[in-house]
């Protein structure tokens, strides 16, 4: 007997996009930061000749990071999708390898939401998963959406709980 299970449809915020770009530029200007003081310091000391080499190499991978950190979060929001039952937390990601996670309701242990300063600006929240064996994340949702589905979690996992008994 197959069960079938169904694809989740739920998506992120539209604002997702907004503070991983952000997150992602902000990572990168101290990035660069960082590569233009250690370059200051090579020409002010005269480091080995090999450390300018380096720092070239740093910086030609860094800007490469800097043009996927643009791309990256417009993947991850078309790509993401989460659904919630009474039997499963579904989990599907990825746009090169795909990944589609099915977490037991039955085997969760706690569910939070989280919110950071860019998620707070744009009135997001995060939900973290825990179970024995792993931790699983469900980013950039709407305050009120991410507030209602970590209760619904835990309802079905404490229904689960109550039913190994």
């Amino acid at each position: 007997m197959s069960t079938h299970i169904p694809s989740p449809e739920h998506r992120l915020s539209k604002d997702a996009v907004k503070v991983w770009l952000i997150s992602d530029a902000l990572l990168n200007i101290i990035g660069f930061v960082v590569l233009g003081i250690l370059f200051y310091l090579d020409y002010r000391y005269d480091w080995y000749p090999w450390v300018y080499w380096v720092l070239i190499a740093i910086t030609i991978l860094s800007i490469i990071s800097s043009i996927w950190s643009l791309i990256k979060p417009f993947l991850l929001y078309k790509n993401w999708r989460y659904g919630v039952d009474e039997q499963f937390l579904q989990l599907k990601s990825g746009a090169w390898k795909e990944m589609h996670q099915l977490v037991p309701m039955t085997k969760i242990q706690s569910v939070s939401t989280v919110q950071g300063p860019l998620l707070r600006k744009y009135g997001l929240c995060s939900i973290s998963i825990e179970t024995m064996g792993s931790s699983h994340s469900i980013p950039a949702l709407p305050k009120e959406v991410a507030v209602a589905l970590r209760n619904q979690i835990a309802q079905y996992a404490k229904v689960g709980e109550v039913d190994r008994l």
